[in-house]
């Protein structure tokens, strides 16, 4: 048994090995994004492309992200489709935001994550930028789009240029006055990306009140650091060495595991 086995667990007779890994690493995001507080009620998506198909997972609306696993994700195509013969609710208004993404971008951004998570709405809401001051904001220069604020997001017309806001070489998408997309080729990067994210916002935050307060000018690195330090952490310098691009991902699956043994039913 591989070691991805291990960790995952074997299939379902129903399922591949390959969608079942898939079902688990998407279950497992949906628990962490319950658990650090970022989720509202059971709006927002989480969606993921099953490898080698054009399928993807979704969560089925109405449940809360604490109550996601693997066995009830929804198998759904590109236009929203259920594909797995047990209909069930989809929020697929809410899906207008992936669905565009998942098109635009098939080769590298195979998972999609949308929240409305306090630091990322809050920074939304400011007329100002994303600032790579800090160490893992350096991981952003250059990888952020802005997408002005149209309302709730159910005009499918409003895809075209959500994709030309996230642009070719972007993962994170702010989308103002209303939240944050990550993305990734993995689900384990993409929930990275949105950890980060919300970090670095939340200090953002902290340091522009103190500035403000303070008459002390904000200080920010030189831009060749800046984009130095992006280089290192996608070049995989910054893992130390370790084989898996993101190394913590494993110990999320045995903090899951403690809280409750039954999330990878």
């Amino acid at each position: 048994m591989s070691e991805v086995v291990d960790i995952i667990g074997a299939a379902p007779a129903r399922f591949s090995e390959t969608e079942w890994q898939a079902r688990v690493e998407l279950a497992a995001c949906y628990r962490l994004v319950h658990y650090y507080g970022w989720t509202d009620q059971v709006y927002n998506h989480i969606t993921l492309r099953i490898p080698g198909t054009d399928h993807l997972l979704i969560n089925e609306f109405g449940l809360r992200y604490d109550e996601i696993t693997p066995s009830n994700l929804v198998k759904i195509d590109i236009d929203g489709r259920q594909m797995d013969g047990n209909p069930r609710p989809v929020n697929l208004a809410g899906y207008t935001i992936h669905s565009a993404v998942h098109a635009a971008r098939p080769d590298d951004l195979h998972c999609v994550l949308h929240t409305h998570s306090d630091n990322a709405v809050a920074l939304s809401c400011l007329d100002c930028e994303f600032m790579p001051i800090t160490q893992t904001g350096c991981a952003f220069e250059g990888r952020i789009g802005y997408h002005e604020f149209e309302g709730i997001a159910l005009d499918l017309e409003e895809r075209a240029c959500l994709v030309d806001d996230l642009g070719q070489s972007n993962h994170t998408l702010v989308l103002r006055n209303h939240g944050v997309l990550t993305a990734g080729e993995s689900v384990a990067i993409t929930f990275h990306r949105l950890y980060s994210f919300e970090q670095a916002a939340g200090i953002q935050l902290r340091v522009m009140a103190a500035s403000g307060a303070s008459g002390v000018p904000i200080r920010k690195p030189a831009p060749e650091v800046v984009t130095h330090t992006r280089q290192q952490f996608e070049g995989g310098a910054a893992q130390a060495g370790a084989a898996d691009a993101v190394p913590s991902w494993p110990g999320y699956l045995r903090l899951l595991d403690g809280l409750d043994a039954n999330w990878r039913q």
